[in-house]
């Protein structure tokens, strides 16, 4: 069996990769692995799902494995992945589970799991479960009679997500008019009413899940609905939510997209200046635009960069005990309120400071300023060779002296595919894609693709 686990857990096609009893074998084996570790009592696990039609198969699975292994189930229904990892520690529950593929198209969906906490499992705890799958159950424990887990439903867990998240904003967003864009999915419900229980007008569109229709055309991947709405009903922003809501990207009143380096560089400053900044610092990945850097030392803010997946600003976050971290893609993380990524969350606060200042979203994430990007991926022999050898690197270092402060260079082999990204960042966007063009070739050239 090649790697289970992927960087957000195990996705694949809805009943042909990820197949029901693949995921009833990846719940019993997650149960025993991290559920089991307290005998006091009967494991308990947290069980949501975004709204796609497979989500309703893959929960019976799920459920069905829980319950063999002895865990009491708790589900909770069609709700966004942070509500799940909000519940898991609200609740003390000894694991979660998602069901959901985020932004993925509605054929795809995937098992997202949770420890004590609220947290994403740390890789040996991945590669435990991973070697009980693989041994395909042999050892475990089989509760018969009155220790078979029993399943229940929890009714009022969105109420409870809601609550915690109007709870959080800073200020009340009375007198802004917001366009949500719910993509159709998790957070179709949660995210209007949150907003609406903040003191936002709000108008949703894509609200309307009927297990098809998730990402279709819509959300944080598909912004011209919401660029369109904002502009039809003359709101002060808009926003999109990808499938499970846990991340969020936003559209000024103008019209022009926002995007996660933004958002994080809007909150971090808002957050200094409240003293909620811990250490001045913000933990962002290697893939963040050079802007971003440039304008955090503009303002006396620190920016820690991780490699590339939420999981390891989590785990920088959570390391160095840091108040606020994300992605380029709207996967913002902030540690006082959630354990995990939250877009529904991301939105409330970066609107709270629109509505505390009175300043629009564009000049607030002014504070910033984009330099061209250009990524090119280079199909390859060998990723790692590619990436690596003296030739390459020769062009990238000639490439960095030429590009200066005012510039960026970064080759970074695919974790999946015979690709190397090759990323450029420069004061314009015809020097960034000429340098970018420039060190494609010597990567080519280094390791031809097959």
């Amino acid at each position: 069996m090649g790697r289970l686990f992927g960087t957000d857990g195990v996705r694949g096609l809805a009943n042909a990769d990820l197949t029901p009893e693949l995921a009833l074998t990846v719940a019993v084996a997650a149960a025993h692995t991290l559920a089991e570790q307290d005998h006091s009592h009967p494991p308990v696990a947290i069980v949501g799902r975004d709204p796609r039609a497979s989500g309703e198969m893959l929960e019976a699975a799920v459920v069905a494995g829980l319950a063999s292994a002895g865990a009491t189930v708790v589900r909770v229904g069609v709700l966004p992945t942070p509500a799940v990892a909000y519940l898991v520690a609200e609740t003390k529950a000894d694991l979660g589970v998602m069901l959901s593929a985020s932004h993925n198209p509605m054929p795809d969906n995937g098992i997202k799991l949770f420890a004590p906490g609220g947290h994403k499992l740390p890789d040996d705890v991945e590669l435990a479960i991973e070697a009980a799958v693989a041994a395909g159950g042999a050892g475990w424990r089989r509760p018969t009679g009155a220790a078979i887990g029993r399943v229940h439903d929890l009714l009022d867990g969105a109420d409870h997500y809601v609550r915690h998240l109007v709870d959080s904003a800073p200020h009340r967003l009375d007198g802004l008019k917001v366009v949500v864009d719910c993509a159709n999915g998790a957070a179709s419900g949660v995210a209007p009413e949150a907003y609406r229980q903040a003191g936002a007008e709000v108008i949703a569109i894509h609200a309307e899940p009927d297990g098809l229709n998730i990402n279709d055309d819509c959300g944080s991947t598909h912004l011209e609905s919401l660029r369109a709405a904002v502009r039809e009903h003359g709101a002060a922003l808009g926003v999109a939510h990808d499938g499970d809501a846990d991340r969020c990207l936003a559209i000024d009143a103008t019209g022009a997209e926002v995007d996660g380096d933004q958002l994080m560089a809007i909150l971090a400053v808002a957050m200094r200046e409240a003293g909620a900044l811990t250490a001045d610092t913000l933990v962002a990945t290697v893939m963040s635009n050079l802007g971003l850097r440039l304008a955090m030392a503009r303002e006396g803010i620190r920016l820690v960069e991780t490699k590339v997946g939420d999981r390891y600003v989590l785990e920088e976050l959570r390391a160095s005990a840091l108040a606020l971290g994300g992605e380029q893609s709207g996967h913002l993380v902030l540690p006082a309120y959630a354990t995990t990524g939250d877009g529904v969350l991301t939105a409330l606060h970066v609107m709270a400071r629109m509505a505390a200042t009175g300043r629009s979203l564009a000049d607030l994430a002014g504070v910033m300023t984009k330099l061209p990007q250009v990524l090119i991926n280079v199909r390859v022999g060998d990723r790692t060779v590619a990436a690596s050898v003296p030739e390459v690197l020769a062009v990238a270092e000639a490439a960095e002296a030429e590009l200066g402060e005012k510039g960026r260079v970064l080759l970074r082999p695919s974790g999946t595919e015979p690709l190397v990204r090759v990323m450029v960042e420069a004061g314009s966007e015809d020097a960034a894609r000429a340098v970018a063009e420039r060190l494609a070739d010597a990567v080519r050239a280094a390791s031809p693709a097959t």
